[in-house]
């Protein structure tokens, strides 16, 4: 590291050299007794002093610890255990005039191997399957694994058998010679262990060729964390038949690297020399050949990185009473915290020295501050330091500084400061810059205001009220600024509560409620609490019933209530300045009095807001003999309806509600469930905090969370991951996650989550995901927008409106809507069908239909035979539940002088798996053409009929001649051509004898029939299978209509 001069000439000259590293000491790792050298060697202005840390006690020379000359540390004889053990973490601190610097932490490890922790455990496999043992030991450095068989080393000549660098043998298309007992050597280079052993044994298969199986993982991959430049082993092995190929790819699409990354054996992945490149989500496929039947398992790889900087402090020289600010960026993975030194010890924060993330702020700079800074990163991978020097200025024509400070309360938020002017050099004071902060407390944050030299007062007015406030004054000028002046404390007045306690209730029987509440904090009661005021109404009662209480209560019991009563309850707080402002009425319903003894309320604590849209509900289990089943949670904005109830199993004790808007009071009901009936219920209110932004908040907002991924789990389920952003801050950290369907507006569908396992989506469906960090109630910004599509499923609902209609004899048109499921693509539907006794023997007829497909013919039905049919769709990834059976039922028609068998269905025209007639647009065509045709058919057959009256006579002595079967010459030759179209439709009416006029007419009424026949015939070309069936209503209704007006027309007609 070279050494860095500075000089400055300002009528004296101040020269410095930098205080620095040569050689650090690094980690190492050594034998019991073994001697160790630990390197240090510093080089600046002489003379410089070292002294060494163990994890960051100072280190004292003797026989076994000995400092060298050249600063480093030399152990003669490394000790293992007890309290003179020499393992740990060292430092070397080196000094001279300018000031002290620390190097970075070097790990001192003995070797060890401890026993083992898993043990390879016997197996039993089938002649040409695989066979996995594995085995786990504790070891550092690292151990080396191999396999014993028969206590001999397993030769590894074959492809057949694979040794991972973490203990796990694989043994592919096991032979009956493989048999025997195998066991785990260990070893480092101090010490090697076995494990016990476990005997393999290989049966032979059964006779016959093996069933084809889907592939199977039997071992996938796990989540992995491992440090830079090591080598991983992704684990996947499958079995099926036929034996599946595995196929490896990167979750974010990314390409695998070709050159650290190879096959190990028959399907592991080794990835070598790991870089941050290599971290994501790698999924393992095992596909069986020439199909599209494949299985997946994911891990997760993350690659930890040791710290690096990104920004280093920089030296720098300030005048006294100025400000200086210190730099500092680091990046690794974990990210690593950042922390500063001065001189080789811990920076102390207060209220001038101030860190903003991981920048460094000293503001009124003294003499004191003058040192070598240190920012330090580290994390669980080592530490990186970077060094900067601050000198301070020391000017000696500068004012003293002002005099006789005095400070008087104005109000409880203002305070008046007044001073005189410095004795020295008072013209030439330019400004003043006024300094306050809060007297009591650590770490409180100081303000400061600048005003010009034309006046000696001040007014600070935005004070809390009831607080204690320090102030002091210092005067600038051009050369510099004077010294701080003495400080003086002054109180703010006290006034009205900010707010009211939050409310908890509970009913320990039917007829009482116990009120509890929280002190209120000194921020929000901006002085001594004096009193309390607790009133109470019933819903129905407009009359308020109030209680006075005194300052040192937290709990009161309202007695003599009604039960199962509806009460509003609130409170308000005095000071002896007067009262604030009362609450929100509160409900709480009383229990019903029973004779069932059911749950006491459960003991709700204290909700506690875990960021700004989120609330952690704990409670304890309520005393009672009652056991409970499980605890209902209500919540619900103050003002707003209640959201739906949320059931938890009776071991839970706490829930976080997530989701919910900041600086809104929010109303949250727990109580118990028993077999007996519901418990008592335990009431409290909260307000969320606000969302605190750069605006309100002298620290900047913590960054938003990066590398986030997500990868599907199952169709309901999504993995969300992410890394936590590089920033120092040792507080709790907690996130949210939003997911919304993508394309949806609708705020409802919005869900706030707050765990990497996003469960209850909807199937196939392609959401977008975002992540947001939460510490010391600040939020950072969403992160990067990930998409994320869920698996498909199995259709979990049947066909919709399943209905069936007979067309044609022995021969019925079955449709059917798709299920109503977003994002379905169906690939086939398959119908059952059978007759009544084939479904009593177990026997049904399969048609299968592609999913573009809503209807199918079945044919070749029997007369005389009740059909059962049933409809159920299908996916690529199964099938799903089957409709309500719809039957299809044979019934007699008489007329005329004959009968004929025909088909009618079971409980009406038409049949529906729901009950009900959904009327369609296609439905309303094929009625519209129906009525159409049977219209014109009428119009058309009473015009035939009219010209047969006139020339009846003749007529009858031909149609007599028809019916004694004379022949068919003449006009009947087309009847007889009629009658083969008549045979292509089953649905044909009997014949009709005309009473009046006492002749067979049979012909004319069969020439109409023929007519409308010749339509549909063209019309089933034309139209869909489901506008035919809608045509043949149409025509029926209009028959059905004209037929209480005309029935010998309809007679005539001979409509079936």
């Amino acid at each position: 590291c070279p050494v860095v001069n500075s000089c400055m000439d300002q009528n004296r000259v101040f020269c410095f050299s930098e205080l620095s590293f040569i050689t650090e000491p690094s980690d190492v790792v050594v034998i019991t007794r073994d001697p160790v050298v630990l390197d240090c060697v510093a080089h600046g202005q002489p003379p410089i002093t070292i002294r060494w840390l163990r994890n960051g006690v100072r280190v004292t020379e003797s026989g076994r610890l000995q400092i060298l000359s050249n600063g480093s540390l030399y152990i003669p004889e490394v000790r293992r255990d007890g309290e003179e053990s020499d393992k740990g973490f060292y430092q070397c601190l080196s000094q001279n005039r300018y000031g002290a610097i620390l190097s970075q932490r070097s790990r001192l490890t003995i070797t060890n191997v401890s026993p083992f922790v898993v043990h390879p455990v016997l197996l039993e496999v089938t002649e040409g399957s695989v066979a996995r043992f594995t085995c786990q030991v504790t070891s550092n450095p690292p151990a080396s694994v191999t396999w014993e068989l028969d206590q001999s080393t397993l030769q590894l000549e074959t492809d057949r058998i694979t040794v991972l660098p973490n203990g796990v043998l694989q043994i592919h298309n096991v032979q009956l010679e493989d048999a025997g007992k195998f066991r785990c050597v260990a070893t480092n280079i101090g010490n090697c262990v076995k494990s016990s052993e476990a005997t393999l044994t290989v049966i032979k298969p059964g006779v016959g060729p093996k069933p084809r199986q889907r592939p199977r993982i039997i071992a996938g991959p796990q989540n992995m964390t491992v440090s830079l430049h090591h080598t991983v082993v992704l684990e996947c092995i499958a079995t099926g038949n036929p034996r599946p190929v595995i196929s490896w790819s990167r979750a974010d699409s990314k390409p695998i690297d070709v050159y650290n990354a190879r096959v190990l054996g028959s399907g592991n992945l080794l990835i070598s020399n790991l870089k941050p490149r290599h971290s994501g989500v790698y999924l393992c496929r095992a596909t069986t050949p020439g199909t599209r039947n494949y299985t997946i398992a994911a891990a997760n790889l993350t690659v930890l990185e040791p710290p690096s900087m990104v920004e280093r402090p920089e030296s720098q020289t300030r005048p006294r009473a100025g400000t200086a600010r210190f730099m500092c960026q680091a990046q690794g993975v974990p990210p690593p915290r950042i922390t500063w030194l001065k001189n080789g010890e811990e920076v102390h924060l207060n209220g001038r020295i101030k860190m903003y993330n991981s920048k460094l702020v000293i503001t009124q700079i003294t003499p004191e501050d003058d040192a070598i800074y240190q920012c330090v990163a580290e994390n669980e991978q080592g530490s990186v330091l970077s060094l900067a020097r601050l000198i301070v200025v020391m000017s000696e024509d500068r004012p003293s500084a002002p005099r006789n400070i005095h400070a008087e309360t104005i109000s409880s938020s203002a305070i008046l400061l007044a001073w005189d002017r410095p004795v020295y050099n008072a013209d030439k004071v330019i400004a003043y810059s006024v300094h306050y902060m809060k007297a009591e407390g650590l770490n409180n944050e100081e303000y400061q205001a600048v005003i010009g030299n034309d006046t000696t007062s001040y007014i600070i007015d935005d004070l809390e009220p009831a607080w204690n406030y320090s102030f002091y004054i210092v005067a600038y000028m051009p050369m510099g600024a004077s010294r701080m002046s003495d400080q003086v404390c002054q109180h703010t007045l006290e006034d009205v509560p900010l707010r009211t306690p939050e409310l908890s209730l509970t009913s320990h029987s039917p007829t009482d409620i116990q009120v509890s509440w929280q002190p209120l904090s000194t921020k929000l009661s901006r002085g001594n609490i004096w009193a309390y005021r607790l009133s109470y109404r019933t819903a129905a009662d407009a009359t308020v019933l109030s209680v006075e209480l005194a300052q040192n209560n937290t709990q009161y019991l309202l007695g003599d209530l009604q039960p199962d009563t509806i009460y509003l309850l609130r409170i308000a707080a005095a000071t002896r300045v007067g009262w604030c402002e009362p609450s929100s009425w509160t409900s709480h319903r009383t229990p019903k009095a029973s004779i069932n003894k059911v749950p006491p309320a459960p003991l709700l604590q204290q909700l506690e807001p875990l960021n700004c849209t989120s609330i952690l509900v704990r409670w304890q289990p309520s005393p009672g003999s009652v056991v409970v089943q499980g605890y209902r949670l209500c919540y619900h904005e103050e003002g707003q309806p209640e959201q739906p109830s949320i059931q938890l199993p009776p071991e839970d004790t706490e829930y976080t509600i997530s989701g919910l808007d900041p600086r809104r009071k929010y109303h949250v009901k727990l109580l118990a469930l028993s077999l007996v009936g519901d418990g008592y219920q335990a009431d409290q209110t909260l307000s969320t905090p606000g969302c605190v932004s750069v605006r309100d908040h002298p620290v900047a907002s913590p960054p938003a969370p990066d590398h986030v991924t997500a990868v599907a789990n199952s169709s309901s389920a999504v993995y969300l991951r992410w890394s936590r952003p590089a920033f120092a801050s040792r507080k709790a950290v907690s996130y949210t996650a939003r997911c919304t369907p993508v394309g949806l507006m609708n705020a409802s569908a919005i869900r706030y989550i707050q765990t990497v396992l996003i469960q209850s989506l909807d199937s196939n469906t392609r959401y977008e995901l975002v992540v947001r960090l939460h510490v010391d109630q600040l939020a950072s910004p969403w992160s990067t927008v990930v998409f994320q599509r869920t698996l498909p499923a199995a259709p979990s609902h049947p066909p919709e409106g399943v209905r069936v209609s007979l067309i044609e004899d022995g021969t019925a048109l079955v449709s059917w809507r798709e299920p109503e499921e977003n994002n379905l693509a169906v690939t086939h539907y398959t119908i059952l069908y059978a007759s009544q006794r084939a479904w009593l023997a177990g026997y049904w007829q399969t048609l299968q239909r592609e999913g573009s497909n809503t209807m199918a013919l079945l044919e070749r039905l029997e007369p005389g035979n009740i059909y059962l049919v049933k409809i159920s769709a299908s996916n690529q990834v199964g099938d799903g539940p089957f409709s309500t059976t719809v039957e299809l039922a044979p019934g007699l028609y008489t007329g005329g002088t004959g009968t004929e068998s025909m088909w009618r269905l079971y409980t009406g025209d038409t049949v529906f798996s729901d009950g009900l007639y959904h009327t369609e647009q296609n439905s309303m065509t094929g009625i519209i053409v129906g009525v159409c045709i049977a219209l014109s058919c009428i119009v058309m057959c009473t015009i035939i009929l009219i010209s047969k009256g006139r020339s009846r006579k003749s007529s009858i002595c031909k149609i007599i001649d028809v019916v004694n079967g004379e022949g068919t010459h003449g006009p009947h030759a087309s009847l007889a051509q009629a009658e083969n179209i008549e045979a292509l439709m089953p649905m044909m009416a009997p014949h009709f004898i005309d009473a009046k006029v006492r002749h067979d007419s049979t012909d004319t009424g069969r020439v109409c029939m023929r007519l409308y026949l010749c339509h549909i015939l063209c019309l089933r070309k034309v139209f869909r299978p489901l506008d035919f069936f809608h045509i043949l209503l149409g025509y029926s209704l209009i028959l059905k209509c004209v037929k209480l007006f005309f029935p010998p027309l309809i007679n005539l007609h001979n409509n079936p």
